[in-house]
């Protein structure tokens, strides 16, 4: 059993753009769904397949013309043993503005420019790249 579904989820999923897998089967829960969905917005990820009678579902990576990963890279953020928040006037830009970070807000899960637009902090998650 996994105690940190979320760093399990994004290590799945550059795991799999590090070898050139298309697809990434995830154990499901809705905040995971939520992360992934936000994912594809930022076109970190092609497609999601889900279907909430199951307990996994599919992720689709998304790749250039080239063949290379648009994932290129992740930290885990916040962890189960230290919570990390962070105010929507302490988000800055992740890699100069190519990468993202990804927080949990009251308005469910916001990348960093959502949340500097919207003016809402959240518990950071990771950042992508």
């Amino acid at each position: 059993m996994v105690s940190d579904r979320v760093g399990d989820f994004i290590i799945r999923l550059q795991n799999a753009a590090m070898v050139g897998k298309r697809e990434v089967v995830v154990p499901r829960s809705a905040h995971l769904v939520a992360i992934a969905r936000k994912l594809v917005a930022l076109g970190f990820v092609e497609r999601i397949e889900d279907k909430a009678d199951e307990r996994s579902f599919t992720v689709t990576l998304a790749y250039d013309e080239k063949g290379a990963s648009r994932l290129r890279g992740v930290k885990r953020l916040s962890k189960p043993g230290r919570r990390l928040y962070a105010p929507a006037s302490g988000m800055h830009r992740v890699k100069g503005g190519t990468g993202a970070r990804i927080l949990s807000s009251p308005k469910g899960i916001v990348s960093d420019a959502e949340a500097r637009r919207t003016h809402v902090g959240g518990e950071a998650l990771f950042d992508i790249w």
